[in-house]
């Protein structure tokens, strides 16, 4: 019988050979993929399942996007103990939150390796000697870190690709990423999270239309239909119609600046209220 490994799972080219390389060494391997609010996955639920499947790997998600795991993470974010990058990234804060839930469930399942596809020098955050320290210790177990092992390091990815070749795996190009690293998001997470305005029923929100924050209030004014609508899914809200976008407003007290908003974006937005956007 296999040992059991886990590897941690973006789905980026560095952990599919992550995977390929411990199923190399005798590993049964289970792929656990952490679905994050604010982005970091290389591609969708679908090519990653058909990914896994090909490999004969098992593959599992611990969904942060509602209830306690989301509560946590939001939490971690806040925290930023270990400092931030541009823009509201905590990233050894993250990594650290990922290692801990992964360490979790692998003692739930008797499981011993916990493995990454990191790459030293390949992020300015996480990826560093510094940083791989402080996780380590913060962490408290030891990693599998089969890439670094085989000696890659850098942001050249030459011999990952060889690597790919050889397994004959087919790979995402890198796009996205975190919207917590974006420089201009910074404003609107560090408000958004700080005031605990976040949760599971306004995550839906974070992500679309333009934001405005004024005496304590956020708001969210849409920017095209499918915004519009999801927005009209909350009790707090102004619709659209009549070439007027939809205006969300947190609490009742804004209600009157949301259709001075909502006027304004109707005649496509003059900067009146920059002052006030995030």
């Amino acid at each position: 019988m296999k040992n059991k490994c886990i590897v941690l799972f973006s789905g980026g080219l560095d952990s599919r050979l992550a995977v390929k390389i411990m199923q190399e060494r005798g590993f049964e391997v289970e792929a656990l993929h952490f679905n994050l609010p604010f982005g970091c996955g290389c591609c969708d639920f679908g090519c990653n399942f058909n990914f896994t499947q090909k490999s004969d790997v098992k593959f599992s998600i611990l969904d942060c996007t509602h209830g306690k795991l989301l509560k946590e993470y939001l939490g971690v974010l806040k925290g930023g103990k270990h400092g931030r990058g541009a823009g509201f990234n905590p990233c050894i804060d993250c990594k650290i939150f990922m290692f801990k839930k992964a360490k979790e469930y692998a003692n739930k399942r008797g499981i011993d390796i916990i493995a990454t596809g990191e790459v030293l020098g390949q992020r300015p955050m996480s990826q560093t000697p510094r940083a791989m320290k402080i996780i380590d210790k913060e962490i408290g177990f030891e990693l599998t870190r089969p890439l670094i092992e085989l000696g890659i390091c850098g942001r050249n990815r030459k011999k990952q690709i060889e690597l790919a070749e050889k397994y004959g795996i087919k790979y995402p190009t890198p796009a996205g990423g975190c919207l917590l690293c974006e420089k201009q998001l910074k404003k609107r997470f560090e408000i958004l999270i700080k005031n605990d305005l976040i949760n599971e029923i306004t995550l839906p929100l974070v992500n679309i239309g333009r934001h405005f924050f004024k005496d304590n209030c956020w708001f969210v004014v849409g920017r095209d239909k499918s915004e519009n609508k999801i927005i009209e899914k909350f009790e707090n809200c102004i619709k659209s119609g009549k070439g007027k976008p939809a205006v969300y407003y947190f609490k009742k007290e804004g209600e009157i600046f949301a259709k001075e908003l909502q006027e304004d974006y109707k005649k496509g937005g003059k900067k009146k209220f920059s002052n006030e956007k995030i």
